[in-house]
């Protein structure tokens, strides 16, 4: 169902692309729009190392969770921020493709937890952490992107 990497030389390995998963912190998540059209927005994720999934959050209404509903088949795009070898102007950039299904966490505890999780991406303030999820945390949507397809590539730009 899922095509083969054409240049299998610049394939990651399923622990390398769990890794550039787990280290960065955002990627484009594309969904089916609206009228059949392509919908790809930055998304902040957390990948959890338990089951394997990478969460988003996200409001309850909108462009975004309007196509989730209508159709959970999602594609997310991961890229780190490249590096150059020395004495070369080409950056090599690695890249890790998840296709899948989005599913919403239904569960409203596991929902916050994972809210908790994806903070500490970015933070360790958990006051902060803490006030946001008592602000905002009983309008919050997370959805669960489930992996069907993981692949990924190490690409010069040259």
């Amino acid at each position: 169902m899922f095509r083969k990497m054409m240049r299998t030389k610049q394939a990651l390995t399923e622990r390398e692309c769990v890794a550039l998963l787990r280290e960065q912190t955002r990627g484009v998540l594309s969904v089916l729009g609206d009228d059949g059209y392509p919908y790809g927005m930055p998304m902040n994720h957390w990948y959890c190392p338990e089951d394997g999934r990478l969460y988003f959050h996200s409001g309850k209404k909108g462009h975004r969770s309007d196509a989730l509903r209508r159709c959970g088949k999602v594609s997310y795009c991961v890229t780190d921020q490249g590096f150059r070898r020395e004495g070369e102007w080409a950056l090599n950039v690695k890249s890790v493709i998840v296709f899948g299904r989005a599913e919403v966490v239904e569960d409203h505890q596991r929902a916050l937890e994972v809210c908790r999780c994806l903070s500490r991406k970015f933070t360790d303030d958990e006051a902060y952490i803490d006030e946001e999820i008592r602000r905002a945390g009983a309008g919050v949507m997370v959805f669960a992107l489930v992996p069907e397809h993981i692949s990924g590539k190490l690409v010069n730009e040259s």
